[in-house]
């Protein structure tokens, strides 16, 4: 296979994000049509619309590269590269007006993450990576917060539209961290939260329940922001994981020790 500019698969990644995003923010003010995947788990037109679009942009530049995409599931053809796409996390916000929601395109080689593109919306931030560069929101370089103690922090979580074993425990921690830190925001779009990390804004996300396209841009760009990526065992882990802990290196450690301690 010829060698491929990691810069031409980012600008098309980012081509397909802006291009999605022009789709859904024209949709945004529109009645939407939704649909049910499971009780409260929705799928809207603008979702599928954003998916087609992205697909497109991708096969018109990379035609013989597998795709897994959210709502249409995997096309895999004989390819080292992979592009992992949600074409609107956090659509239970989008179909509410909530602003917090976005486009996210991580693009795998080897099983390895190598390119990420998530533009938050409405506010339409690029956050962008390319393995070993650094992570950039609208290029300018960022990293992630140096708050070393877990009093001094911000966290964000998540919830699963599934209401076990995994809610009942995520809930749990909720509390706990409640009460021992700044506090825990839940925002409801997994891809934005890890870049919020990446960023600075938050000190900790951690999730349950999670699919590969909720954080499969997000991975890259946390790790080239300087945080530490694991399961919630703090377990190296990948996209194959149900569950996320993403933290900077002062407070990765004392999360998992926390999370230990209260669920046992």
């Amino acid at each position: 296979m010829p060698h491929i500019s990691n810069d031409n698969i980012l600008n098309v990644a980012v081509e397909a994000a802006l291009a999605a995003s022009d789709y859904i923010m024209e949709a945004l003010d529109r009645p939407r049509i939704e649909n049910h995947k499971g009780a409260t788990d929705l799928v809207t037109e603008t979702d599928l619309g954003s998916e087609r679009i992205i697909k497109a942009i991708i096969r018109s530049s990379y035609k013989d590269h597998s795709i897994l995409a959210e709502e249409t599931g995997k096309e895999v053809n004989n390819s080292d590269y992979l592009w992992i796409i949600d074409p609107l996390d956090g659509t239970t916000n989008f179909v509410h007006g909530y602003p917090s929601f976005g486009v996210s395109i991580g693009v795998y080689y080897k099983n390895e993450p190598l390119v990420s593109a998530v533009l938050e919306m409405p506010t339409l931030r690029l956050y962008t990576a390319v393995q070993g560069l650094g992570a950039f929101c609208e290029g300018d370089p960022i990293e992630t917060a140096k708050t070393t103690k877990l009093k001094d922090s911000l966290l964000v979580t998540g919830f699963g539209y599934e209401h076990g074993d995994n809610w009942n425990k995520n809930m749990k921690l909720f509390k706990h961290f409640t009460d021992i830190t700044h506090g825990v925001r839940r925002l409801g779009a997994a891809a934005i939260d890890i870049c919020h990390v990446a960023c600075g804004k938050a000190d900790v996300y951690w999730e349950y329940d999670i699919k590969p396209w909720d954080i499969a841009a997000g991975i890259l760009i946390a790790k080239e922001a300087g945080c530490i990526v694991s399961d919630l065992s703090g377990n190296d882990t990948d996209i194959s994981t149900d569950n996320l802990l993403i933290a900077n290196k002062f407070l990765h450690d004392e999360m998992i020790v926390q999370i230990r301690n209260h669920l046992n």
